[in-house]
């Protein structure tokens, strides 16, 4: 038999829970026959969910009950202290015990982080954990971290960003040589605040496949295959991007649904309209990675749906494969033993 990659789910996480968590890990057994996922939350709540799919426990599927809940505008600190026995919580000290692979949840984002922090602790050598996800570029996709873990990021903390992006970027991607930029006003080296321009010359001393400075168009341009950001210009970046993509959206179907012309004119293109959108559906990107972590923790967005919820499945199964924190590990092992040598 082949090995089974262990992930436990918060089903009672995210805007929606398990109305959303049931069918996506139904859909991600579908899709992966070598995961076997636990459903972590009210044992007699994900039962009547399990029931109404026409779905049981068994070898695949288990129950892993829980006491409470995190709500979505808990505070990270309150969550940690006194929910204990939530959902969240449960799923991720499984990872730490080894009874799983990888914690998925679309819960409150701070909790989340910091009780990540808190039970698995971050690999030897970084600082902060970081968010990090993947945005359609022209060429296929970006990955861009920080998105909002860490506010006020030092120049070193943006380093260990970059090697944290670059060595996902090898896992996931399979690229060997994965192009790293740091986000700044402009490509000129005198432009950029004295944080960035100390992480600019950190990079530039280092064996990654650093390419300098990258500016906000460049993260779609396709030019470069990591971007990194402190997590206030990065959750920015991120939710205005957002917001165009819903805006372009909304009145693309506005014009298309103006008179019958414009119906017809809808008709004709259909073909072109459902590549494009297949291509930047934002639920094809959703997962967004707590990377520097001793343990694979994967965050969905609360509003998610099945679809996308169990694509966050996925890059948490493709994480467990890549070992990811692992690669993490030795490479920092590696940069940190060259620059005491250097």
């Amino acid at each position: 038999m082949s090995e089974q990659y262990r992930i436990a789910l918060d089903a009672m996480g995210g805007d929606h829970g398990l109305s959303v968590v049931v069918p996506a890990a139904l859909k991600a057994l579908q899709q992966y026959n070598d995961i076997a996922l636990t459903l972590v939350g009210d044992e007699t709540q994900i039962t009547e969910a399990l029931q109404q799919h026409k779905a049981a426990p068994g070898n695949r599927l288990q129950i892993r009950h829980a006491t409470q809940v995190v709500a979505m505008d808990e505070s990270p600190a309150i969550a940690m202290k006194n929910k204990k026995d939530s959902s969240m919580r449960i799923a991720i000290n499984m990872v730490k015990a080894g009874e799983a692979d990888a914690a998925v949840s679309a819960g409150n984002t701070g909790a989340l982080m910091a009780t990540a922090r808190f039970v698995l602790k971050t690999l030897p050598g970084i600082d902060r954990p970081a968010i990090c996800t993947v945005l359609p570029s022209t060429n296929g996709h970006t990955h861009m971290l920080d998105l909002g873990a860490n506010v006020d990021s030092e120049a070193e903390h943006l380093y260990q960003f970059a090697l944290m992006g670059s060595e996902l970027a090898k896992a996931i991607d399979n690229n060997s040589n994965p192009r790293v930029g740091l986000l700044n006003i402009g490509q000129e080296a005198i432009k950029g605040n004295e944080q960035v321009k100390a992480a600019n010359a950190l990079l530039q001393d280092c064996p990654l496949n650093y390419i300098g400075y990258v500016e906000g168009d460049d993260i779609y341009h396709g030019n470069v295959d990591v971007v990194v950001c402190d997590g206030f210009v990065g959750n920015v970046a991120l939710k205005t991007s957002e917001g165009l993509a819903k805006m372009v959206s909304s009145q693309l179907k506005a014009e298309y649904t103006a008179n019958l012309f414009t119906r017809l004119a809808a008709l004709i293109s259909l073909p072109v309209l459902k590549s494009f959108r297949r291509k930047f559906d934002p639920r094809r990107y959703n997962g967004a990675s707590l990377l520097g972590l001793q343990g694979i923790v994967v965050k969905s967005h609360g509003g998610a749906d099945s679809l996308a919820y169990a694509n966050a499945i996925g890059i948490a199964r493709t994480e467990v494969i890549a070992k990811v924190p692992q690669r993490i590990h030795k490479q920092l092992e590696s940069l940190l033993a060259q620059r005491q040598n250097a």
